[in-house]
Parts: C-alpha cells; structure tokens; sequence
C-alpha cells in the first residue's frame, strides 16, 4: 500500500520502516498524514509478515506536531467538521498504540506537540542528542489534549506536569529523565542503538508479544473511549475560543500574542 505523506519500507526480517514524509515540513501533521498514518497502523499490525515497527521522520525533524494550516482550517470550520477532525486524529493515536507489533520511535531534530505524543505511542523511543523537545500548544492558545492521555501514560503525572503547560522546549537529556524517550544517542549511532532495540523482537514469539503489550496496556492507565471523547471536547473547546484564534493568527503574522510579556 502506497501512501501520500508516509514511506514504508519492509525488509527481510519483517522489520518495517515508517516514515513520515513531509520533510518541508518538519513532518508536522496533517489532516492527509492523520488519515495516512491510521491506515499504515492498521495495515501493519494486520501484516504477519511484519515483527517490528520503527517510526520515524523522513529529513532533519521526526514530528514538529500539528500542521499549523489545517489548524488554522478548523478555525474557520463549523462544528460538525471541528469534531470530526479532533477525532480522527484521537484515532490516529489510538491505532498506533493499539498497533499489535512492537513500535520503536527513531526520533531527531524537531519532536513538538503531536511529536512528543507519537513518542508517547510507541513501546520505546530513542533519541539523537541534537532532538529538541516541547508541548508547545499553549502558546498558540490550545493545550496537548488528544496527545494527553498516552503523554500521562509514559511520563506518569509528576513528570508531565513539569512541561504540559509553560509549553517550553527541552533537549533529548531531560526528555530521557522525564521519560519520554530511553535513551539518547550520539552523533552517528542513532540507527545503531535502534537497531540493538530491534533484534531482541526478532528471537521472540511474535504472537506472544503481540499478547505481551495488550497485556501491559490493559494493567496499565486505561485509556477508554469516554477518555479520548473528554480529550476531543477539550481540544474543540480550544478551537472555538479566542486564544486559538489569536495564538494561531499571531503564527502568521510573524508577531507575538497578546499574552505574551
């Protein structure tokens, strides 16, 4: 299956390779890459073919988040449409971690916002040391909300209250001690230390792994559907009011917000 803003590549061992594929974009998401990114998770988790995922961005950025146009479209659009786009990017989240295969992030360069949730989806993220990191959504005037209840899950409360709300960046170091990734790696090992989280997958029974990460996600949060309904409502909340608007006119503008001192 071929995909617009996705690369896949599957070799020999049944590791798969996917990529995110806005490079120009720093990979920051789209309503396409949303739609694409559910369809890869569900087509490989169905592949028996396919042992181990690795999630990655194609160029210098693994994920800079939201894609700042299509927020700017739900400014405009009516409700209806408002959560119909929340949702299918609560889906996006859900069907990658749901994804019955391990998920091995492979991130560098620019990790924001939905960045830091796509590292919270995967079963072990490893960093380069030049990554940089941030929940940057209240300075635009929203909040980290579809992305909130697997940010919890990784970090635990403690750890996630230190940067889900000042919306300050932070370098792969201190993303490794909050939890969100294991471990960083220096220039020019980054595909190695990948590869040494990979081969242990391949000696194991790939169904029982499957039934492995059902189980640890059944013991631990739980993240339901009445969750993922609060964390569209909150995020639509954020859409329809003022500071949204402002935040997200101001990106434009190339000027501050009002609210800034």
């Amino acid at each position: 299956m071929s995909y617009e803003t996705l690369s896949v590549q599957t070799d020999r061992r049944g590791v798969a390779t996917l990529s995110l594929n806005r490079p120009e974009k720093h990979n920051s998401l789209s309503a396409r890459m949303i739609e694409d990114l559910t369809q890869a998770a569900q087509a490989l988790g169905d592949d028996p073919a396919v042992r181990v995922v690795v999630l990655t961005g194609a160029g210098e950025s693994f994920c800079a988040g939201g894609d700042l146009g299509w927020m700017r479209d739900q400014m405009q659009a009516d409700a209806e449409t408002r959560f119909r786009e929340a949702r299918k990017l609560a889906m996006m989240l859900k069907a990658l971690n749901e994804m019955p295969k391990p998920l091995v992030g492979r991130v560098q360069g620019q990790a924001f916002g939905g960045g830091i949730g796509m590292c919270a989806v995967c079963d072990i993220a490893i960093a380069a040391d030049h990554a940089m990191f941030g929940l940057t959504e209240t300075r635009l005037g929203l909040i980290p909300a579809t992305i909130g209840p697997y940010v919890l899950a990784r970090m635990g409360e403690a750890m996630t209250r230190r940067v889900f709300m000042n919306g300050r960046r932070f370098g792969a170091f201190e993303a490794q001690r909050l939890g969100i990734v294991a471990e960083v790696a220096a220039e020019g090992t980054l595909d190695e230390i990948v590869e040494a989280q990979v081969v242990p997958y391949l000696a194991c029974a790939p169904e029982a792994v499957a039934r492995a990460k059902r189980l640890a996600r059944r013991l631990g949060p739980p993240i339901t559907e009445e969750v993922i309904d609060e964390t569209i409502g909150e995020l639509v909340a954020c859409w329809e009011g003022q500071e949204a608007r402002d935040g997200i006119a101001a990106f434009f503008d190339r000027r501050r917000p009002d609210w800034v001192q």
